[in-house]
């Protein structure tokens, strides 16, 4: 049972978060320090140099030949589940467009495993949990997070050639004409070609597979990772999820309200975060015949609240990263009574 020093773990583990938010936020509200270029190119720091570092050195430290297949599997079958339905809302609804579709995924799949998953699955359920939700980061990091890399390249790719086409437009107009507009699309063949090589130059790209490939090797004959080289990832990987918030502080202060996506996205984004990710991932629990315990754990690991990375990819990519830092904020806060509620209620229906 989940006590208050567990929930007292849990709270400071986040805290210090905040603390790098408020004075993102204060830098550009309260003091003026740095205007849209400079946040802009913070944010570019952060993406492509300190999250890929922040990947790989976690990467490094997770030993893939002790992984649970069967959750494995599970993971798989609710991410698929969740890109079909994605999928069937983009292309069979009058209001389903394939921008919507990328940020839908992003609040439905990835969550933050690392900074409030790991403590939070220590207290509920011991090493079980802890394993199960370390497990999940590499599948974020090798499978899910690449999703969403390729789905915001194909969006920003097909915006360009979109502009390119038809230059009197602008991207919002591109946006709010949806995936059937009378514009003349570019071919598939020349997005995935343009997708392709930006992907190919993007270091989070890499960052997982090198850190699971020197993991795999590692574990595999007992190597460890020279100082020098340790300590030249470290100075960098060690701010990812601090510069991340900063970074989130700084967006919000840029616009005119804290919370810019209004109430109706806020309650979306909740229940995609909150209800539709641990659904799906039931399910996939379910029909791989997980049960008890394991079952419990991977539900309540699925609705931990959203990853920060999400944003950062978001604000770099220029996609809703209103919505993103919303859920990523709000979804924080929450998540601490509504993930003891899922426990309590779990335990409750296990009694």
């Amino acid at each position: 049972m989940i006590g208050l020093e567990d929930i007292y773990s849990v709270v400071s583990a986040m805290f210090p978060l905040y603390v790098a938010l408020i004075l993102g936020y204060g830098s550009v509200k309260w003091w003026n320090m740095f205007n849209p270029n400079d946040c802009n190119a913070i944010n570019r720091l952060n993406c492509y140099f300190i999250m890929p570092l922040f990947t790989f050195e976690f990467t490094t430290r997770i030993n893939p030949l002790k992984l649970n297949n069967l959750y494995i599997a599970a993971d798989v079958i609710s991410k698929a589940i969740i890109l079909i339905t994605i999928s069937l809302w983009a292309n069979c609804s009058s209001k389903g467009s394939y921008a919507w579709s990328v940020t839908s995924y992003s609040l439905s799949s990835l969550n933050n495993t690392l900074v409030v998953g790991v403590p939070l699955m220590r207290a509920m359920y011991g090493s079980l949990g802890e394993n199960l939700v370390i497990q999940s980061s590499i599948l974020q990091s090798m499978l899910w997070n690449m999703i969403q890399l390729f789905m915001l390249e194909f969006q920003l790719a097909k915006k360009q050639l979109d502009l390119a086409v038809a230059p009197d437009k602008s991207a919002t107009d591109l946006e709010n004409m949806g995936d059937g507009g009378n514009i003349r699309r570019p071919s598939v063949l020349i997005l995935m070609k343009t997708v392709g090589v930006k992907l190919s130059k993007n270091p989070n790209s890499y960052a997982c597979m090198l850190g699971l490939s020197w993991a795999l090797v590692s574990y595999r004959w007992n190597l460890h990772m020279p100082s020098i080289l340790e300590g030249s990832i470290q100075i960098m990987s060690r701010a990812g999820s601090g510069v991340a918030m900063f970074c989130m502080g700084l967006f919000m202060a840029l616009q005119r309200k804290m919370i810019d996506c209004g109430v109706k996205l806020t309650v979306l984004g909740m229940v995609l975060r909150f209800v539709a990710a641990p659904a799906t991932v039931a399910v996939g629990s379910l029909a791989v015949g997980l049960r008890g315990n394991v079952l419990h754990a991977i539900i309540i690991q699925a609705a931990i609240p959203q990853s920060i990375s999400s944003f950062v990819y978001a604000q770099e990519y220029g996609l809703h990263a209103n919505v993103l830092s919303t859920a990523v904020i709000f979804g924080t806060i929450v998540s601490i009574p509504v993930l003891v509620s899922y426990y309590a209620v779990l335990d409750l229906v296990h009694g």
